[in-house]
């Protein structure tokens, strides 16, 4: 979660003595490493836990994270989040070996239970997905971050940098998402599996260019994030999300190049775990300063170990998907880790835990196969397939290890496996442990059914027989009974219609269930086209807009037909759209309740409500169909109530 009593700078004096501060650490840290300061003798695991919360009425956020908080303040392991709807588990570290992993599965799973009965009690549950298919984009106003003040400085810091006037996101897959958002709360769409490797200093390096090796086939096989507001995009949308999320660069006509704050990387690591913390200092302004009274250099002297407060603040505000980690060991010695976060959350605890398991065994697999990855693979290949494989997960194509082309599914199946079977087998994993994890892994990968298919498919079939607001939500309900369950992903049923119990439609805003793919003419097109398009397209009234996209009039079926038969009779008749239009017609909001917009349809006796936002420009449009279908579903949902006594 990072160092908490934090502030921006309030001066320059305040930013240059955190400045100071973080350098220092920086010789501190050097001085350790080369004076071998460092816990060598042990590898430890560990992970953290996200979690979306969500109300069990509509399967929509819920935001009750500092609720919760509050009322299970005894579990130091629970922790906030960004948002008021997401929150942290941290598990316990534990000597990699034995049963360390069913060890690991179990703790999260005790833990979240424990979480999930204090949310019962508020109609509500937690739910493991990398994006919650149910989230809206005003989920993620800045009314919904969590009130602590590392947050709000986090917020206010990562805006002052903003170049451009907003953020931009820009994701094409199956379909497109092209929106702004006026703060870094996109961020948040995001929850994670993240785990821990503890290693030696000596062997940093050669771990951590193994950890870029490796990032893209784990999330090959583990991706669980397809769809963003209903969107589907891409495999592991989570990547392009967060890093879109808090990108404060801006287009120029300069070719001059500026790193986004979360990144792959830019290289194989060379020297020492240093070089990484160096290059994010040379690439990227402080955000945030921390009353930090301590002197590491002092401490250093006087042979004591110091936290690095400074450099773990900064530390936090720059998001590599392998990130280095300090830390203190209990025993009081200083030790690094490399921390994955790579894995999404869910789609159960058991596939979360054989995706770390997978992932831990390759991490030693590949250090006794390869005394140096780089010498097999180039850099650019290792971030093109972390890239290859955030788009396409299982199906993507990697230029892998001596020159070779090689799909994940094989790739996985015939090299990986074995290699991370090993691994576990040199650290002395508990055998059924090793057969378990990895066996859910293979299963997976010959079904080819992981999380991110799992949805795509799910979703592409319910649309097709729902609206997408009832199809999400189906979605939603059918993943959360399954994770309870804990049945891994490859042997879930495909979802339905009927995972939704009580389903309550007249809830909805009109922005969670306008159509959006709208067909749209101007003042000066000709009614013979606007009839063609209206006919083509079995439209009963079209929307017309200026070059702005700002709603001008509203065009009816019975206007157009109007007109004809005025010249089917040879009378004079207007011949472009503003001759006929309706101008300044009656329009509603995306946050306007269906009820009220159904109730004004009635009042004004329309078939079509245009949409717009506070600057006039036409974001949807919300017509009789729309009701009818959500009107169907309530009476199929009364008939099933009264079917069920």
């Amino acid at each position: 979660m990072g160092e908490q009593k934090v502030h921006l700078p309030e001066s320059k004096e305040d930013l240059k003595s955190f400045i100071r501060s973080l350098l220092d650490d920086v010789r501190a840290l050097e001085y350790m490493l080369q004076n071998n300061w460092f816990e060598n003798d042990i590898r430890r695991i560990g992970a953290e836990q996200e979690m979306v919360l969500i109300n069990l009425a509509d399967h929509k956020p819920a935001m009750l994270g500092e609720i919760i908080l509050d009322q299970m303040k005894d579990h130091a392991w629970l922790e906030s989040e960004l948002a008021l709807f997401n929150l942290e588990i941290t598990l316990t570290p534990q000597t990699f070996e034995a049963d360390c992993l069913s060890r690991l599965e179990k703790e999260t799973c005790d833990r979240l239970n424990m979480v999930r009965a204090q949310l019962e009690k508020h109609q509500s549950a937690p739910i493991l997905t990398g994006i919650l298919p149910t989230l809206r984009k005003f989920h993620l106003s800045l009314d919904n971050l969590t009130p602590k003040t590392r947050y709000k400085t986090l917020m206010h810091a990562i805006n002052e940098q903003l170049l451009g006037s907003e953020y931009e996101l820009r994701i094409s897959g199956i379909d497109e998402l092209m929106i702004k958002h006026d703060s870094p709360m996109l961020e948040a769409c995001n929850t994670s599996f993240q785990v821990h490797l503890q290693v030696s200093s000596d062997e940093f390096v050669k771990m951590y260019n193994i950890a870029q090796t490796l990032a893209a086939p784990v999330m090959a096989v583990a991706a669980n994030s397809p769809i963003v507001f209903g969107r589907r995009l891409w495999h592991e949308s989570r990547i392009a999300m967060f890093q879109q999320s808090i990108d404060t660069r801006s287009s120029h006509k300069h070719m001059r190049e500026r790193a986004p704050r979360v990144d792959f990387g830019n290289a194989w690591l060379e020297n020492s775990i240093l070089d990484i913390y160096k290059d994010d200092i040379t690439r990227y302004r402080v955000l945030m300063s921390s009353d930090v009274s301590e002197d590491s250099l002092g401490m250093i002297e006087n042979g004591e170990v110091p936290k690095l407060k400074a450099l773990q603040v900064h530390n936090s505000t720059v998001y590599r998907w392998n990130r280095p980690c300090y830390g203190i060991s209990d025993n009081g010695k200083p030790h690094l880790r490399i921390e994955n976060r790579v894995l999404p959350a869910g789609p159960t605890v058991l596939d979360e835990v054989s995706n770390a398991a997978f992932w831990l065994g390759l991490m030693i697999g590949f250090a006794e196969k390869y005394s140096d990855i780089t010498e097999h693979i180039l850099f650019a290949e290792a971030r093109d397939n972390f890239f290859k494989a955030a788009r396409y997960g299982i199906d993507s194509t990697f230029s892998w290890i001596n020159d070779t082309k090689k799909s994940a599914i094989p790739l996985v199946l015939e090299e990986l496996l074995p290699i991370a079977r090993a691994g576990l087998q040199s650290r002395n994993v508990d055998q059924n442990d090793i057969d378990k994890y990895l066996g859910v892994i293979s299963s997976r990968v010959e079904k080819h059914m992981n999380g991110a298919r799992w949805l795509l498919r799910g979703y592409t079939r319910l649309v097709k027989e729902a609206s997408k607001d009832e199809s999400l939500t189906a979605l939603t309900a059918s993943m959360l009974k399954n994770q309870i369950k804990e049945t891994p992903i490859h042997e879930w049923p495909e979802p339905s219609i009927g995972a939704l119990e009580d389903y309550e439609p007249m809830t909805l805003t009109v922005g969670e269930c306008m159509t959006t793919d709208l067909f749209t003419v101007r003042k000066e097109d000709i009614l013979e086209l606007v009839g063609q398009m209206m006919d083509w397209r079995r439209l009963r009234y079209m929307p017309v807009e200026d070059d702005k996209a700002r709603l001008v009039g509203l065009v009816s079926s019975r206007q157009i037909l109007r007109e004809f038969l005025k010249e089917a009779s040879g009378e004079k008749s207007g011949m472009s759209v503003e001759d006929v239009m309706i101008k300044d017609p009656v329009t509603t909001t995306p946050q306007t309740n269906i009820k009220e917009a159904m109730a004004t349809m009635k009042e004004i006796k329309v078939g079509a409500l245009p949409v717009v936002n506070e600057q006039k420009e036409l974001v949807g449009m919300i017509t009789e169909t729309d009701f009818l279908r959500i009107t169907a579903r309530l009476l199929e949902s009364l008939e099933e109530q009264k079917r069920n006594g």
